[in-house]
């Protein structure tokens, strides 16, 4: 799998992070499919509320509004444009997943919600840089890391 930040995306990501400065915040993550396994990040949502220095739980009714939003928008092609996974920030340590978020995860793919697979992206704001790890977990699959790229491909993989 490949993922492509938009640069609109990784600015708000940074803008967002540095201002819960060392609380983490987080959301859900939008994306169109340009190609089997190949997705552009197109929006991203924040919840309103903050975590603590080590633990984000999202609010599940804010984001539900923005997905119906996010579909409405994009004409309910849900083959094109879809709920791709989560993202939160790690302000205080690596961008990786904790245990916890590997636990979080792995629950939703295989839980009752029909979501066969689930993207975790983890973000740490710099000064003026953006850490970022991707990671995919799938229904009945061991978690593995997804390509993060900065160059936007073609629905051809180039």
């Amino acid at each position: 799998m490949r993922l492509f930040l938009r640069e609109e995306v990784r600015r708000g990501l940074h803008r967002a992070v540095s201002a819960a400065g060392r609380l983490e915040i987080g959301g859900v993550l939008m994306a169109e499919q340009i190609a089997p396994g190949s997705f552009h990040v197109v929006e991203f949502t924040t919840d309103g509320r903050t975590g603590s220095s080590a633990h984000f739980v999202r609010s599940v009714d804010n984001h539900r509004a923005a997905l119906k939003d996010f579909f409405q928008r994009t004409a309910s092609d849900f083959g094109r444009f879809n709920y791709l996974g989560e993202w939160h920030s790690h302000p205080n340590h690596q961008p990786v997943p904790s245990t916890e978020d590997v636990f979080s995860m792995e629950s939703l793919v295989s839980g009752e919600r029909d979501i066969p697979f689930a993207v975790l992206l983890i973000v740490q704001a710099g000064r003026r840089t953006l850490a970022c790890t991707a990671t995919l977990f799938e229904r009945d699959g061991e978690p593995r890391p997804v390509a993060i790229s900065d160059v936007p491909f073609t629905a051809t993989g180039e």
